[in-house]
C-alpha cells in the first residue's frame, strides 16, 4: 500500500509539472513532445492504478468510465506520431462524422487493446504509414481499425496468433508473443471482438469491433442549447484529418453543411469561388498560415471580407490571443475540441458579434486603406503646394506597379513579383498602408519561397488593396482641386 501511495505521488508529480510547462510558449515541435509524454503519463497512471488493485485483491471488475472519443484519438495520436516517426513511417489518425461524442466503456482496457494493436503495426512496419480509423459500422457497432503496410501475417502463424507467446519469426523483430493475447483478453472485457486479416494490397489489418448498445452516456444530454446553423455552409480550414472529423461531427450536429480545406492556400482558393457564412480556421496550417489567411480576407474588401470566423487553437496563452483577435478573427476555440459545447458558444459568440455591428447589416466595414495620421504627417511635411504633386506621384507609382504585378502573377514571373512587391512595399510603407505593407511583404516572399499557388491567391489581395489606394489617394487629390478652384 505505501509503494502504491509514492508510485501514485510520483506520477501525479510528473504530470503536473507536463501541464506547467505546456503552458509555457513552446515550440511546435517541442509542444507535440510535452504532449506526447503527457498522453503517455496519463496512461501510466491509469495502469498503476489497476495494477494495484489486483494485487491488492481490490479489483471490482472492469471499471466503466465516460471517454471523450476525440480526445482519445488526440492522445493516441500524440503519443504514437513520435513513435512512427522515429522509423520515418508516417501516421494518421482519421474519425468518421457519424461517430458519437461520448462513450461510457472500460477505458484502461480500450487502452491496452489499442496499444497493443498500433505498437505491432509500428513494430513490424518498415517503409510506409500506420493508420488507425475509427467509425460506426451498419450493424451499430464501433469499430477501431490499424492498417500498417508491413509483411502482413505468416499463414502458418493465423490460427495460433491468439494464443500466449505466439510469435512470427521474423528476423530483428524480437518480441515477447503477447500483444495480440492480451488484446483478445481486453477485447473480451469490452464486450467486443477483434479479429485480424492481411490487405489485399500488402500489410495487414486488426479491428477491434465493439457494440454501441449500451456505450451511450448520460453526459450526452446537452446542457445549453446549440446555436442553428441550419441552411448555412461553413467552410473548415484544418490540415488534420482527425480534426476535420471532430469539426465537421460537431458542425453537422448544428445543422450546418461543411467542406474543408487542408491549407490556407485552399481556404482562400475555395472563399474565392464559393459562398460560405462563417469560417472555422486552424491557426497553424501549411502554405499560408490561419492568421495570415484572415488577414488577407479581411483586407480583401470582397465578398468574405466580414465573415465571422472562429480561430481553433491550441496556444492559449493571452500573446497568442491578442494575436488572432488583432487578425480579425470573431472568437477563439481552444483545441483540442473534445465537447461540442466550447465550439458551440464560440460560434454564438462570432455571429452574435457580426450581427450587433452598428452597420446593421451584419457587416462590419473594412479596415482603412491607411493610417490617417502617417498619412496626413506626410502632406503637412510636403505642404500645400506639393501635396498634389505627392498625390499624383503615388498614384502613378502603384498604378505601374498594378501593371507589373498583374503581368507578373499571370505568366507566373516570379523575378518581376518580387521586384514590384519590393517596391510596393517602400511606397505602401512611406503612405501609412499598413495592411498594403504586410500583404507586399507576404507576397514578396513567396515569390522568393516559389510558392506560385500561394503566391497568386495573396497577389490578389494586394491588387484589391492597390485598387482601395489608387481611389483614396484619387479622392484626396480632387478635394484638392475643389478648395482650390
Amino acid at each position: 500500500m505505501l509503494l502504491g501511495h509514492d508510485l501514485r505521488a510520483a506520477v501525479s508529480d510528473i504530470l503536473g509539472g507536463l501541464h506547467l510547462l505546456a503552458d509555457e510558449d513552446l515550440s511546435p515541435g517541442m509542444r507535440l513532445q510535452f504532449e506526447r509524454m503527457r498522453a503517455a503519463g496519463e496512461d501510466m497512471a491509469r495502469l498503476i492504478e489497476e495494477g494495484f488493485e489486483i494485487v491488492t485483491d481490490q479489483a471490482v471488475g472492469p471499471l466503466r468510465q465516460t471517454v471523450q472519443l476525440a480526445r482519445l484519438l488526440y492522445d493516441i495520436e500524440m503519443r504514437w506520431t513520435g513513435r512512427a516517426q522515429e522509423k520515418g513511417l508516417g501516421f494518421h489518425v482519421a474519425m468518421a462524422p457519424d461517430v458519437p461524442v461520448l462513450v461510457r466503456l472500460d477505458r484502461i482496457a480500450l487502452e491496452r487493446v489499442l496499444s497493443n494493436m498500433l505498437s505491432n503495426a509500428v513494430k513490424y512496419t518498415d517503409s510506409g504509414s500506420v493508420r488507425l480509423a475509427l467509425t460506426v459500422e451498419a450493424n451499430a457497432r464501433l469499430l477501431f481499425t490499424v492498417l500498417d503496410d508491413g509483411p502482413g501475417f505468416d499463414p502458418e502463424l493465423r490460427g495460433r496468433l491468439f494464443r500466449q507467446g505466439a510469435r512470427g519469426e521474423v528476423p530483428g523483430k524480437a518480441g515477447n508473443g503477447l500483444g495480440l493475447f492480451i488484446s483478445r483478453d481486453m477485447a473480451r472485457r469490452l464486450d467486443g471482438r477483434i479479429e485480424v486479416s492481411n490487405r489485399e494490397e500488402g500489410g495487414a489489418r486488426v479491428a477491434l469491433s465493439l457494440p454501441l448498445e449500451g456505450l451511450m452516456p448520460p453526459e450526452m444530454a446537452i446542457d445549453m442549447p446549440l446555436p442553428d446553423l441550419s441552411r448555412m455552409r461553413v467552410l473548415v480550414a484544418e490540415d488534420s484529418a482527425l480534426n476535420q472529423a471532430v469539426l465537421g461531427h460537431m458542425l453537422s450536429a448544428m445543422g450546418a453543411h461543411c467542406d474543408t480545406a487542408p491549407d490556407g492556400v485552399e481556404a482562400l482558393e475555395m472563399l474565392d469561388n464559393g459562398s460560405y457564412d462563417l469560417a472555422v480556421i486552424d491557426a497553424e496550417m501549411p502554405r499560408l498560415s490561419g492568421l495570415d489567411l484572415i488577414r488577407t480576407l479581411r483586407a480583401s474588401g470582397g465578398r468574405h471580407s466580414t465573415i465571422p470566423i472562429v480561430v481553433c487553437t491550441a496556444y492559449v496563452l493571452r500573446a497568442n490571443r491578442e494575436a488572432i483577435v488583432a487578425a480579425g478573427a470573431d472568437a477563439i476555440a481552444s483545441k483540442p475540441l473534445t465537447a461540442i459545447e466550447p465550439l458551440a458558444e464560440a460560434i454564438t459568440h462570432a455571429m452574435e458579434r457580426q450581427s450587433a455591428d452598428p452597420a446593421g447589416d451584419g457587416r462590419r466595414p473594412c479596415p482603412p486603406v491607411v493610417d490617417e495620421a502617417i498619412f496626413e504627417e506626410l502632406l503637412a511635411v510636403a505642404g500645400p503646394g506639393a501635396s498634389q504633386e505627392l498625390l499624383q506621384r503615388l498614384i502613378s507609382d502603384l498604378t505601374r506597379v498594378e501593371r507589373g504585378l498583374v503581368a507578373g502573377l499571370s505568366e507566373p514571373n516570379l523575378p518581376l513579383v518580387r521586384a514590384d512587391s519590393h517596391v510596393l512595399l517602400s511606397v505602401s510603407g512611406a503612405v501609412g498602408a499598413v495592411r498594403l505593407q504586410e500583404l507586399s511583404e507576404e507576397l514578396c516572399a513567396c515569390a522568393r519561397r516559389e510558392d506560385i499557388a500561394a503566391m497568386q491567391l495573396i497577389g490578389r489581395s494586394v491588387l484589391t488593396q492597390i485598387d482601395r489606394l489608387i481611389a483614396y489617394a484619387g479622392r484626396r487629390q480632387r478635394r484638392f482641386d475643389e478648395v482650390g478652384a
